[in-house]
């Protein structure tokens, strides 16, 4: 990480004034995007978030998770910009949405979260409740936005965020660690999505490391011995786009399923792993026309496999068919396993 500098190119639409700028040299692929690996490598991120908003929708899940899969598509395409032109309102536009797309599943866990136990409530959580969440969090998001903006200290912005993104984290592994499960496979495919991705955001941020503590080493390496193409390779920012793109839309479908399961609705639900390694869930009357199998890693079920009740699991089996109030749905009333569009 440097200070911004300036650039006399003509065909840069004024100074840079980023206060950040990665190790991936300036416009060296085009003349019209600065940081050309760290740009496309945004891609990632508009990608899961879109599929993740689509799934959402589709299975009828609550807006929240529409929003949240909103939020992280903005955080793409502000990166995007960001890196492309390195302007400072760019920047913000790449880093601020990161904590609010951040704060509405905090705003979800923490209401969830009991703090006496340390599990998640069994009861209906109260509204006074999930107001003082809501008026808390927006206090702190609010409260970093005008630091943030006033006095441009990164690092306070990055371990703030931080804080918060681990809290999340923490707060929701609690809830599978001590979840009480009939059936282990649940637990199990609970804790694989959580650990996955975790893992996924923890390379990408040794990756994030190294872009920046070892920058001479890799435009080294670039110049004088792979040169481009394959130099993109060794863009570590970009490395962190990719990872933490699918490490974002891993731990998404974790915290739907654990939603399903806290309302006592995951049996209107399939949980399953496409191609063994990504995960989803889907209502039980949609088709999968992926292969797939039940666990990470495990053997696939078969292609094409419509996954209706006479199919499934037993854990899924006994799906009820009656008209009920489905709170993945705001509490319409719908017919268990249809979808509402």
């Amino acid at each position: 990480m440097a200070l911004s500098r300036t650039t006399s190119k003509w065909w840069v639409l004024g100074e840079t004034t980023a206060i950040i700028d990665w190790c991936e040299e300036n416009y060296v692929v085009s003349k019209y995007v600065a940081e050309w690996s760290n740009t496309i490598s945004n891609s990632m991120f508009l990608l899961t978030a879109a599929y993740s908003t689509y799934c959402a929708y589709r299975n009828g899940l609550e807006r929240r998770f529409i929003l949240i899969g909103l939020g992280f598509a903005l955080v793409g395409v502000g990166s995007w910009l960001f890196h492309m032109t390195l302007k400072f309102r760019f920047q913000l536009l790449d880093e601020l949405p990161m904590v609010y797309a951040t704060a509405i599943p905090a705003w979800s866990v923490f209401c969830e979260f009991n703090w006496s136990t340390y599990r998640y409530h069994t009861e209906k959580v109260s509204p006074k409740k999930q107001l003082w969440m809501f008026f808390g969090i927006m206090s702190f998001v609010t409260a970093l936005t005008y630091v943030y903006i006033k006095y441009r200290i990164v690092l306070l912005f990055q371990f703030l965020y931080g804080l918060l993104t681990i809290a999340v984290v923490a707060i929701s592994t609690s809830f599978a660690y001590f979840m009480e499960a009939k059936d282990p496979m649940v637990k199990k495919n609970l804790c694989a999505t959580m650990g996955l991705g975790i893992v996924l955001f923890s390379v990408g941020f040794v990756f994030w490391e190294m872009d920046q503590l070892f920058c001479p080493f890799w435009i080294h390496i670039r110049r004088e011995y792979l040169a481009l193409p394959l130099g993109v390779l060794l863009e570590m920012h970009g490395w962190w786009h990719l990872l933490t793109g699918m490490g974002v839309y891993t731990y998404l479908v974790a915290l739907q399923y654990l939603r399903a399961l806290t309302l006592g609705v995951d049996k209107d639900f399939t949980f399953i792993w496409r191609w063994g390694v990504i995960p989803e869930i889907i209502r039980n009357d949609l088709a999968i026309t992926t292969k797939y199998s039940l666990e990470f890693w495990g053997p696939y079920i078969s292609e094409g496999d419509n996954h209706t009740q006479e199919s499934l699991p037993s854990t899924n089996r006994d799906v009820s068919v009656a008209q009920t109030a489905d709170p993945m749905t705001g509490g319409k009333v719908v017919q268990t396993g249809q979808v509402q569009g």
